[in-house]
């Protein structure tokens, strides 16, 4: 009978994979993560507040599962908040989930789960997964396609999914509520989180001026052609393609709105523009995983997604050497956002990705 850690959170998504994991035979045991949160605010980190951990524990006896929580805030703090801070810093918007996927639940939990001598770890993630003739296996996108998350999951390599299950991958999110409700689970009315875990609710401008005040330094919001309109507040604090709050000076001549074009930390400006220069045809990416563990040979055709909620669409991939890749888009995207993930699918296969540059 296989043994599975099931990654668990308090919410119904986790909560179902472990009784779905229990019905079907095999030996489960729950584990949550103890994360990091800001001094004083111990009880609001999504991910596992009291109350969360609470849940999860009443879930594991109502299913007589084994429940451990693993203290992983020394950890989940130098990786996963780090990396958010620092990719502020350096004029990017960075992605935590996708960091937070690959090392800590992907390598910190999974190395615990392997201690306790499992031989799988399960998630609620909405994702698919399939064992190709070669042996591989492929990430695929799940049936619901409103609650896929293989983007935030592109970031896994063959030893994960190799040990990995994902049992709701296959059901709508209304079915995944309705089996909750059958189980008797306590969770099944719980209303899913979607902003990042450690800002607890809270817009992130003001995480980072309380936890790294020197990142936002006032300059100039200028043009591409150099022309000043105004001065931002830090570049932390604006995305691309963002229209309000850039506090532009009033031009007679121009009436279109501004959106932000890009954010150029060398000179500490913020650059504008009108809708029609807003989209790109073309972007790089680094550190770019192949989920099959190799690179393709050449040039492909691929479905692009350039950020969790945006839509795929159709470009050109041509794969570098080092770990990089160019997209070239049939039509010009908007919002094309340095420090967030190009993610590559062909049909229900998510290829990898790589950091937008």
């Amino acid at each position: 009978m296989p043994k599975v850690v099931v990654a668990m959170s308090g919410g119904v998504d986790s909560s179902v994979a472990a009784a779905l994991l229990k019905q079907q035979g095999h030996d489960v045991i729950g584990m949550m993560l103890r994360l990091w949160s800001e001094p004083g605010k111990e009880d609001s980190n999504r991910c596992c507040t009291p109350d969360s951990m609470a849940l999860a524990r009443r879930v594991a006896a109502k299913l007589d599962i084994p429940f451990y929580v693993v203290d992983a805030k020394e950890v989940f703090r130098s990786t996963v908040v780090q990396y958010f801070l620092d990719g502020y810093a350096r004029g990017v918007t960075p992605n935590p989930c996708l960091v937070c996927n690959r090392h800590i639940r992907w390598e910190f939990l999974l190395d615990r789960a392997l201690a306790l001598g499992a031989d799988y770890m399960a998630t609620g993630h909405y994702v698919g997964l399939r064992e190709e003739p070669d042996g591989r296996f492929a990430l695929l996108r799940a049936v619901d396609r409103t609650k896929d998350q293989s983007y935030v999951l592109s970031v896994l390599r063959q030893e994960h999914l190799r040990r990995a299950l994902f049992p709701v991958g296959g059901y709508p999110k209304s079915e995944i509520r309705r089996i909750a409700a059958d189980f008797g689970l306590p969770v099944a009315r719980r209303a899913d989180s979607q902003d990042l875990c450690f800002l607890a609710g809270e817009d992130y401008r003001a995480f980072i001026r309380r936890n790294a005040p020197g990142i936002a330094r006032p300059g100039e919001i200028v043009t591409r052609d150099g022309t000043v309109l105004g001065e931002h507040q830090g570049l932390a604090y604006y995305t691309i393609g963002q229209r309000k709050g850039l506090a532009l000076r009033q031009i007679s001549a121009r009436s279109e709105p501004f959106y932000v074009l890009a954010k150029d930390a060398a000179s500490n400006t913020l650059v504008v523009g009108t809708a029609d220069e807003l989209g790109l045809r073309e972007l790089s990416v680094k550190d770019v995983n192949w989920i099959s563990g190799d690179a393709p040979d050449g040039p492909f055709r691929a479905e692009v997604k350039i950020r969790y909620t945006a839509r795929e669409a159709w470009a050109g991939v041509t794969p570098e050497n080092g770990g990089r890749a160019v997209v070239q888009f049939d039509e010009p995207q908007r919002d094309i956002t340095p420090g967030q993930a190009a993610v590559f699918y062909r049909g229900d296969v998510c290829l990898g990705g790589g950091t937008i540059v």
